[in-house]
């Protein structure tokens, strides 16, 4: 159905509810309308929290990766016994996904993407690596950097989404609680968004908003997303307000507050989008969003600085700014050797701005939750040429946003998270992997005890027949059973961002499943 049609039959759909149900209603629309929806939308329910008011700014970033990112090919185990099987695994097939050991210099010669052409992974040495060698993906050299020498990332091993602690023996219990649909890409991202099925209407990070959202003056720019729709944003009161890589969406009127080149006419549009036809639940509420929406484009207006900016972008010497010429949000395509925007830091820049507004209290806020995403991970096929792109884009915005949070004094405010529908296979299809399910991830922020990993890392990589002698390892494809669950890692910065522990066990549901001394995993000062 298309949005016009969700829009123009609601007053038929709504003929005599009260205005409660319709608000009700309107969240579920501002939901499933998808990235086209009328802003007005975004702003439904945007109400206050009883709840204790914070008084300093602190954010949450979640940077998702669309499709199921390969954990074995981004934080891999070298020592011997790991390698050997992961050379053995990965190595199958006449397109080998197997990256080259530690030490072995780039070709330059060799095809775009290949792993001659990377050269080997790159060594980090966790503080707690109890005797085990581990490295990155060679392209991810800034975050190699940010672990082992500035210590503002931290690694989290095996993720995923779990209803109780799991060994592999309770998993192949038919009985045993387990997450549903595994391995399916909607049911395994909203399982990691919103801790259960498809069709939750509520994501953990508005509800841990909800908890916060009192102190904010201006709660519509409590959860943010910089990629569309996405329900991690929206709780029980928060909703979910969507910008654009350049700023607020406006309602009908251009940059410069005109219609046709009229300033009157503008008005006139607003006035008349803003006042209720007549007493209709529908027009009514109808007329008070786009009110909210005007208002929340008419802050964001004036409250962000310039994308050009030099804490944020470099503008061209005529004094324009093009942000797809911006050298800071360019990458080196590593296939075809071309510079090209990096989407995903593009988006990055948007938070930067709107955090440099929250800290200086030209948005009303003091906690505020943002979401960025990046796809194309569900890498079936062509791995090494997609992957390698993939690496490159996530590698860069992530030390572009952390180097610009730094510019604006912000690094300490800000803590940042990578998340995805699932780890993949350990064994290679020919040329790509299938769907996994735990995953590593980063975390990366000044607050960030860096430099180690949280959570149990897998046991030595096996090539053993369905993997039998490996308590990590899953099926005939070597998937991995997630030794940190969802929650343990969303409770950790839910302290963080200011909640008490009975407040975390209200956000999370299965956490109380998990002994009280693990629920935060220490990794955020």
């Amino acid at each position: 159905m298309s949005q016009n049609k969700i829009v123009n039959s609601a007053p038929a759909l709504l003929k005599g509810v009260s205005r409660r149900i319709f608000m009700q209603q309107a969240s579920a629309l501002s939901l499933v309308a998808g990235a086209g929806a009328p802003i007005a939308l975004n702003l439904l329910g945007a109400g206050s929290a009883v709840a204790q008011s914070a008084t300093d700014y602190r954010a949450v970033v979640c940077l998702f990766m669309t499709g199921g990112n390969d954990s074995y090919n981004t934080v891999l185990a070298t020592d011997a016994q790991s390698w050997s099987a992961y050379a053995a695994m990965r190595g199958q097939g006449a397109d080998s996904i197997g990256l080259l050991p530690v030490g072995v210099a780039p070709n330059f010669s060799a095809a775009a993407a290949s792993s001659a052409r990377l050269g080997g992974v790159l060594p980090i040495k966790p503080a707690n690596a109890q005797g085990r060698t581990y490295a990155l993906h060679p392209l991810l050299g800034t975050l190699q950097s940010m672990f082992d020498n500035e210590k503002r990332l931290a690694i989290i091993p095996s993720v995923g989404p779990l209803v109780l602690p799991t060994t592999k023996e309770q998993f192949l219990q038919p009985s045993y609680p387990k997450p549903g649909r595994l391995a399916s890409h909607n049911d395994q991202q909203v399982s990691w968004m919103t801790m259960s099925n498809e069709g939750a209407t509520s994501g953990w990070g508005g509800r841990m908003a909800d908890k916060l959202v009192a102190g904010n003056a201006q709660a519509v720019f409590t959860g943010i997303s910089v990629s569309g729709n996405d329900v991690w944003l929206t709780g029980d009161t928060v909703q979910q307000y969507r910008v654009g890589v350049d700023g607020a969406v406006r309602f009908g009127v251009g940059v410069e507050g005109k219609v046709y080149g009229s300033t009157p006419v503008a008005a006139a549009l607003h006035r008349i989008a803003s006042t209720a036809r007549d007493g209709h639940p529908f027009n009514i509420d109808m007329a008070a969003t786009a009110r909210r929406s005007i208002n929340a484009e008419s802050v964001l207006r004036t409250a962000l600085s310039p994308a050009s900016d030099s804490a944020f972008g470099t503008p061209a010497a005529s004094g324009s700014y093009d942000a797809l010429a911006d050298p800071k949000l360019q990458i080196i395509d590593p296939i075809t050797g071309l510079a090209i925007i990096n989407p995903l830091a593009h988006q990055l820049q948007m938070v930067a701005r709107l955090v440099q507004a929250g800290m200086a209290g030209r948005t009303g806020v003091k906690r505020q939750v943002f979401f960025v995403n990046l796809g194309d991970f569900d890498t079936h096929s062509d791995q090494n040429r997609r992957h390698t792109l993939l690496m490159t884009q996530v590698a860069h915005a992530m030390r572009y946003f952390d180097t610009a949070l730094g510019n604006i004094n912000a690094q300490n405010q800000v803590t940042t998270f990578t998340a995805s529908d699932f780890g993949r296979s350990f064994t290679s299809n020919g040329d790509g992997t299938d769907h996994g399910w735990g995953g590593h991830h980063f975390v990366m922020g000044g607050a960030v005890l860096g430099g180690r990993f949280y959570g149990t890392f897998p046991a030595p990589y096996s090539t053993s027949a369905n993997f039998g002698n490996n308590p990590d390892q899953l099926g005939r494809n070597g998937i991995l059973l997630p030794t940190t669950s969802v929650d343990q890692l969303g409770a950790t910065l839910a302290n963080w961002f200011g909640l008490s522990d009975s407040q975390s066990l209200e956000v999370f549901p299965n956490l109380r499943n998990f002994n009280v001394s693990q629920r935060n995993m220490g990794f955020l000062s």
